[in-house]
C-alpha cells in the first residue's frame, strides 16, 4: 500500500530506521537482495541531492543487483 502523499516522508523515514537498525539480521536471498537494492538507493539519493558519499561504496554498490 501507497503513503499518502501527506505523510509519505514520515512513513517512508520510520521505515527506513527500522531497516537500517536490522541491516545484520540473518535475512532470506531475497530480503538480501532488497536490502542491497535499498543501501544502493539511499546512495544514489544522496550523489543527487550533492552530498559525499565514500567512492568504495559508490562504486560496490553498483555491482548489486
Amino acid at each position: 500500500m501507497s503513503n499518502m502523499s501527506y505523510c509519505r516522508f514520515e512513513n517512508t523515514y520510520n521505515d527506513l530506521r527500522d531497516c537500517a537498525g536490522n541491516l545484520d539480521e540473518d535475512l532470506s536471498d531475497q530480503e538480501l537482495k532488497y536490502k542491497n537494492k535499498l543501501i544502493k538507493l539511499c546512495v544514489e539519493i544522496a550523489l543527487d541531492y550533492g552530498h559525499e558519499v565514500d567512492r568504495d561504496i559508490v562504486e560496490y554498490s553498483t555491482n548489486w543487483t
